[in-house]
């Protein structure tokens, strides 16, 4: 069992940065992969970005090279770095945990495959 504790919401101007802060009880974060995923009003939850047990990363194309992933296994907490947001960056953002393991990128890119979630924590960017 997992509980994931969001922080680091909030409304930002595009252009700016924000970083968002997902920290698990419960387990280490060195046991299981991590990954962030977004939810427009009106649109179903997408894939943001995933930190894989042994340290890989995955991104959406739509934030690549914006956004940055990591952990810090010391605090059981993964981190969600924001960089040059834009207005359409606007969504509620979700916290994801799994103790499973694939070979294939993809899965990790998968909603379905995620045992655990935080609450949501919503970010504004404004135009």
């Amino acid at each position: 069992q997992v509980q994931l504790v969001e922080s680091g919401g909030g409304l930002v101007q595009a252009g700016g940065s924000l970083r968002l802060s997902c920290a698990a009880s419960g387990s280490t974060s060195r046991s299981y992969a991590m990954a962030w995923f977004r939810q427009a009003p009106g649109q179903e939850r997408e894939f943001v970005a995933a930190n894989r047990q042994i340290g890989a990363t995955y991104y959406a194309d739509s934030v690549r090279g914006r956004f940055s992933i990591s952990r810090d296994n010391a605090k059981s907490t993964v981190y969600l770095q924001m960089n040059s947001l834009k207005p359409e960056d606007t969504a509620v953002y979700y916290c994801a945990a799994t103790n499973g393991n694939s070979y294939s990128s993809g899965w990790y890119r998968t909603k379905e495959n995620y045992n655990y979630w935080g609450q949501g924590t919503g970010v504004t960017v404004s135009s």
